[in-house]
């Protein structure tokens, strides 16, 4: 019979345990209350509380109101880890005053493509910028005593096959661009709960991968908390317990827990492993224990800060001859059925219920009162009425007016969780409605609504202004007036590339996969990684985002700080006549390397506040990672040798100064077998001239020929020659290059 061990079950019988490693219903987990261990709540999600009203059913539109504030997709674009740790105390306190424990986010899974249905909760295509983002999300939420779930570990980005499909993924890729933002926040934000993926990864269910799960996560970042499936991701339940997921979610009708138990008394399952994920239940149990006193919420300023925050998230892609901001009398006419009912938020598990909504229309009237703002509908997300009809009207409207705004989108049927998009243009009728517009308006402002990518050709250069909203949660409508009329002035960045066309897209050729695999065909060539280093042309680089003001960046400068380390300085200085906020980017261009590199990666940011005619200094490290490619035949991260250009950057395509860096570089020479190629023996610094010493005759070996067999074994290649190299001295050179050490180094 199996016996139970001693790290905080063994008051509890086998049964007893394996019960509780898996929901009591759809959001809570059942207790043991002689063990210590209470019920605990989890609820979506990560832009606002969403605590359905009962625990039975997936319940989507039935949650008590909470707060919507801006989903991943538009906090990416404040580039503000500061903001962003605000958002996630408010978090917190709304989820505590819900009674909710554990809240299941952020998303910081890499936009891969831009198809995927669930972008719009995702921060971005970096992986440095979702995972600072992500941690300050985190540390946020987790300072009000409640835990975060990130999600979802890993390499989920797409919809399609989402349960199933096998993301088939180099190591390189998977470390360099798929795992690096999880890693920064399991290290530096040590979130309660880490949430495992629905698909498999290179054929195994993430669920069940003990490399992800426990080599991986546990043993190499040290994570310490509990490891939480998505809801149904679980088809082993003894296999993704032996892989390291501890809860099930959620409840289930197939009786998992007896096969469990099954399983440790066959002996198949050692009982440890019930009691080390009883024990880590325990844990969190434990870390979000609720306060004695209860936990109000005021609703009016979580609102505002929505609303602050909101409008730090709105990009000014295009002002031409300042088009914006609008004036504060004369004529606007407000067009499109967005401005009075806008989108704000994505649909999916994640739909919260708001407690208020702004419309940009109403909050363009209130901040203009010396202005007179009229409204036309434009079109209709329904198809109810007249296209054309409306279009008319806008038009007739427009034409009156000193400016146009309109108001376009998607909708939520064109993108949400569930499903991927098969294209990025906006709906005809409302490309038709720009253009119509654009030939008769004096001025012609769009604000798009949109929670994955758009395509911007067709309109983009008929229009003066274009402003990307994304979705801009409940006091978007508030936030847009507040650009426009230039109460805020526009300070975000994009953290996703604006492609000119889908087909330019890295992964276009392998999205979505195919008989239950998607192929990660491009690599770490990822977003701008991609566009840049192949010299693709888009219509908005990765970064890029206007102001109202105008910034100098000078006395640019990089510092060693270690043989692999620097830190880069600059003064950034507002020289426009408006308080702003920008941006410094620090962009890597890495030299020569044995594997390929991108044209330049993003390394390090931070945002300034300035008042006109102000300056400040500003100093980002670059660490040892920053410098680092992983490399698969040590199983390890390495630098190389050589020189590094360090790039201070507007965007990912316009670097504005450059630095360059020397570094010593790891040891990367390997001990030589007669497996290695020709081409490693002859170019081995210590190896290879002691060989061409043993086959000086320039007859047997000569310099076409090495070309030719450059990547023949040595075992194959000896016996080509005329006159075979002694297997005494191959032995003798072998044994030389295990303790050969590059030659600056020796």
């Amino acid at each position: 019979m199996a016996t139970s061990h001693d790290n905080g079950a063994a008051e509890l019988s086998l049964d007893e345990k394996t019960t509780l490693l898996s929901g009591r219903d759809m959001w809570t987990t059942k207790p043991a209350q002689r063990a210590g261990i209470p019920p605990l709540v989890l609820s979506d999600g990560p832009h606002g509380v969403r605590r359905q009203r009962t625990d039975s059913g997936l319940g989507l539109y039935d949650s008590h109101p909470a707060t919507c504030f801006p989903p991943a997709v538009a906090l990416a674009s404040s580039w503000d880890p500061e903001l962003i740790g605000r958002v996630g105390e408010a978090l917190g306190r709304e989820a505590r005053a819900l009674g909710v424990d554990v809240l299941l986010g952020p998303g910081v899974n890499i936009k891969r493509s831009s198809l995927c249905g669930r972008n719009f909760e995702y921060f971005s295509e970096d992986p440095l910028l979702s995972g600072v983002l992500g941690a300050a999300h985190v540390a946020g939420v987790q300072s009000r005593g409640v835990g975060s779930s990130v999600k979802h570990f890993a390499a989920n980005n797409q919809e399609t096959e989402r349960m199933r499909v096998s993301a088939d993924v180099d190591e390189r890729t998977l470390r360099e661009i798929y795992l690096p933002a999880f890693e920064r926040i399991v290290v530096r934000a040590r979130p309660a709960t880490v949430m495992c993926a629905y698909n498999k990864v290179n054929g195994t269910y993430a669920a069940e991968s003990r490399w992800l799960l426990t080599q991986v996560l546990r043993e190499e970042w040290g994570f310490d908390g509990l490891v939480v499936s998505d809801w149904g991701a679980v088809n082993n339940r003894v296999a993704a317990l032996l892989a390291g997921t501890d809860l099930e979610m959620p409840g289930t009708h197939r009786d998992t827990d007896a096969e469990v138990a099954a399983a440790v008394r066959s002996g198949e399952l050692d009982e440890a492993v019930v009691d080390t994920a009883v024990a880590r239940l325990r844990g969190l149990a434990e870390r979000v224990r609720a306060p004695a006193d209860p936990v109000t919420v005021d609703v009016d300023a979580h609102h505002r800060l929505a609303r602050e925050v909101a409008a730090d998230c709105l990009v000014l892609l295009k002002n031409h001859q300042q088009a914006l901001p609008l004036a504060p009398t004369g004529d606007v006419a407000v067009i499109g059925e967005f401005a009075s009912a806008p989108r704000f938020q994505g649909g999916g598990s994640s739909h919260v219920r708001a407690t208020r909504v702004d419309s940009p229309l109403e909050e363009l009237r209130a901040l203009l009162p010396q202005a007179r703002v009229d409204f036309a509908q434009g079109y209709d997300t329904k198809g109810h009425a007249d296209a054309g009809q409306l279009r008319e009207e806008a038009v007739a409207l427009a034409g009156r007016a000193d400016s146009a705004v309109l108001v376009i989108g998607l909708r939520e049927a064109d993108e949400s969780e569930g499903f991927d998009r098969e294209h990025i243009q906006l709906p005809p009728d409302q490309v038709e409605l720009v253009r119509a517009v654009a030939q008769v308006s004096r001025r012609t402002v769009v604000v798009l609504l949109n929670g994955g990518v758009v395509s911007l050709e067709g309109w983009h250069d008929e229009v003066d202004a274009v402003v990307e909203a994304w979705l801009p949660g409940q006091a978007g409508g508030g936030a847009i007036a507040d650009v426009l009329a230039g109460r805020v002035n526009p300070s975000g960045r994009l953290a996703e590339t604006v492609p000119l066309r889908l087909g330019d897209t890295p992964s276009f050729l392998n999205f979505p996969g195919e008989q239950g695999h998607v192929r990660y065909g491009e690599g770490v060539m990822v977003g701008y990684r991609y566009y840049e280093t192949a010299d693709v042309a888009v219509r908005y680089p990765f970064g890029h985002g206007l102001s109202y003001t105008s910034f100098e960046q000078t006395g640019f400068r990089v510092t060693p700080t270690g043989p692999d380390t620097a830190t880069a300085s600059v003064t950034v200085t507002n020289t426009g006549d408006r308080s702003g906020k920008h941006v410094v980017q620090i962009y890597v261009a890495a030299p020569g390397r044995p594997v390929s590199s991108p044209a330049r990666e993003l390394r390090g940011f931070t945002k300034v506040t300035l008042g006109p005619g102000e300056s400040t200094s500003v100093e980002i490290g670059l660490d040892r990672r920053a410098f680092a490619y992983w490399d698969i035949t040590r199983g390890d991260w390495s630098v190389a040798a050589g020189r590094y250009e360090v790039q201070l950057a507007d965007n990912a395509h316009a670097p504005v100064t450059t630095a360059a860096i020397d570094l010593e570089g790891d040891d990367l020479l390997r001990p030589l077998t007669l497996d290695s190629t020709v081409s490693e023996w002859f170019g081995h610094p210590i190896v290879g001239p002691a060989l061409r010493a043993a086959t000086s005759d320039p007859t047997e070996v000569d310099a076409d020929a090495l070309v030719l067999l450059s990547s023949m074994a040595m075992r194959q290649f000896a016996g080509f020659l005329p006159r075979p190299v002694p297997d005494e001295v191959l032995e003798r050179l072998m044994k030389m290059s295990e303790t050969a050490r590059e030659p600056d180094e020796a």
